[in-house]
């Protein structure tokens, strides 16, 4: 099945299915790029406030939307007409909100673009993996969006950048094309795989940065478990099938950064709370908002043990979390109970061992010394 060709002049209809702080903010990226918004919302009261005072005040406070967003509870009201679904949901509430869906879009050949950076708890499935599974759709019609997108930033017209990532490259083209405005700008690849993990792996990261910084560490500490984080990350994306330079882009490195160090994020201020001391429990209590890093944790390390891949900062974050780690304990320095001088570019030769990075440099060098010709479509 061919994905719908969106003509680039032509004003896109899109459906937004969920009115948190990132979807409300995508709905304004896409309004504020001419195209035409319908957002569902859970609770009438939230989409009434969207549609009539043009606010989300509780998620989004102090910002206007555009004029031209509109706001639903019905979500078959919203689906009218559109050129373009867009998904912000919970990612362990994604494959309950598909059922509902699915009767809905069963004749429709449109994008559907995951704005969610999770795994689903039980399965392990990427949320494109569970797109495709639940609405039983062609894979080239789903396509998913990361990058460093911390909502209100964006919200504020703050310029970042993201990527659009789908098996097809008409599909993300489409996608970016609408995704567009003089403040947020979508690159493309077809990393499905890399670019779904860079999102879902950095939260983790994230959990870690955060506890150092409730524990009271300096930059030293966070600037060290950053790096080797990102290293971790790119030997279980590759592992699993991913492409190394996505995990070095805006997907990777780039939402690595923006998440680790801005107060603003959801995972890094869960990583705080128990960094100060509060258990798990009185974490999720707390949070206003759903951190994914949290319930991604288990997932990702069953994925790991099964590809081979040792990911000892992230096995540190889920110790802490089971309460069998005191925080001030996690440190670059403890994360490897060997104590032979390892090369600091791999991962102790487990899983390809760190050598993403490598092939990723050599890649560069090969293509610096081809005249900057490269055999990658990205």
């Amino acid at each position: 099945m061919t994905p719908k060709r969106i003509p680039p002049n032509s004003s896109t209809r899109a459906a937004i299915i969920g009115a948190g702080s990132w979807g409300t903010t995508f709905g304004k990226i896409l309004a504020d790029g001419g195209a035409h918004v319908t957002m569902w919302a859970r609770r009438p009261e939230l989409a009434l406030e969207i549609a009539e005072a043009k606010r989300n005040s509780k998620y989004l406070p102090g910002i206007n939307l555009p004029r031209s967003i509109g706001a639903t509870h019905e979500i078959a009201r919203a689906l009218e007409g559109a050129d373009q679904i867009y998904l912000s949901v919970p990612s362990q509430s994604l494959r309950e909100n598909l059922k509902a869906l699915r009767p809905l879009i069963v004749d429709s050949d449109v994008p559907i673009v995951s704005l969610m950076k999770g795994v689903e708890r039980t399965t392990g499935l990427r949320m494109s993996q569970v797109i495709e599974q639940e609405l039983r759709c062609d894979p080239e019609r789903i396509a998913v969006a990361s990058g460093p997108n911390l909502a209100l930033e964006i919200a504020r017209e703050q310029p970042t950048a993201a990527v659009i990532a789908s098996r097809s490259q008409e599909t993300a083209d489409a996608v970016a094309r609408t995704a567009r405005n003089h403040y947020f700008r979508s690159f493309v690849n077809t990393d499905v795989i890399g670019t779904e993990f860079g999102g879902v792996l950095k939260n983790l990261i994230a959990v870690a940065i955060g506890i150092v910084d409730g524990v009271g560490y300096g930059e030293n500490t966070k600037a060290s478990i950053i790096t080797r984080g990102l290293v971790e990350m790119t030997d279980f994306a590759v592992a699993n099938g991913a492409q190394p330079e996505t995990l070095q882009g805006l997907a990777g490195l780039g939402d690595l950064i923006a998440t680790c160090q801005s107060p603003l994020s959801r995972n890094n201020t869960a990583g705080r709370l128990l960094g100060q001391g509060y258990s798990f429990q009185d974490v999720v209590k707390q949070m206003q908002q759903t951190a994914e890093g949290l319930a991604s944790v288990a997932p990702i390390l069953q994925l790991a043990r099964e590809s081979e891949v040792h990911m000892p900062i992230v096995e540190q974050v889920k110790m802490v979390l089971d309460g069998r780690l005191d925080p001030r304990h996690i440190a670059p320095h403890l994360t490897t109970d060997d104590d032979t001088p390892q090369e600091e570019r791999t991962n102790h030769g487990q899983a390809d061992g760190g050598g993403a990075l490598r092939r990723a440099f050599q890649r560069a060098f090969d293509q610096f010394r081809n005249g900057g010709r490269s055999s990658s479509g990205d």
